[in-house]
């Protein structure tokens, strides 16, 4: 099984599982390009679907930092929290599927990155 929710309003998509997915590898690579190339997306989608999340929240989810790039407190959070929501979201679906379904429900297995680890409230 696999989930395919994610957040938006009346402008579009605000975060979704690879909007996460994208921000957790520019942390972890500290680049724009890198994140992209790891998710088989082109630079210029990946950070048009930055960009398009940013304009829709008002906020700025990544900032230049040298050469390449960082999370904001912003983007920490949004990545974290989607990825905590999506996790329970996901386990409870599963939960119900088996309930519903006479055959087994397995989650679809995907390798993420961890999500951020921050104490900092959201």
């Amino acid at each position: 099984m696999r989930l395919h929710i994610w957040l938006e309003n009346d402008q579009g998509t605000l975060i979704g599982l690879g909007r996460a997915m994208l921000l957790i590898k520019i942390r972890e690579s500290g680049s724009l390009r890198k994140a992209a190339e790891e998710l088989g997306i082109s630079y210029r989608a990946a950070w048009g679907k930055v960009r398009q999340a940013q304009e829709y929240l008002g906020e700025e989810l990544v900032r230049k930092n040298g050469k390449g790039y960082v999370l904001t407190e912003a983007g920490e959070n949004l990545a974290r929290g989607f990825m905590e929501w999506y996790d329970k979201v996901e386990r409870f679906a599963l939960d119900q599927a088996q309930d519903h379904f006479p055959w087994p429900v397995l989650p679809f297995t995907v390798k993420r990155s961890s999500p951020p680890q921050s104490n900092s409230a959201r």
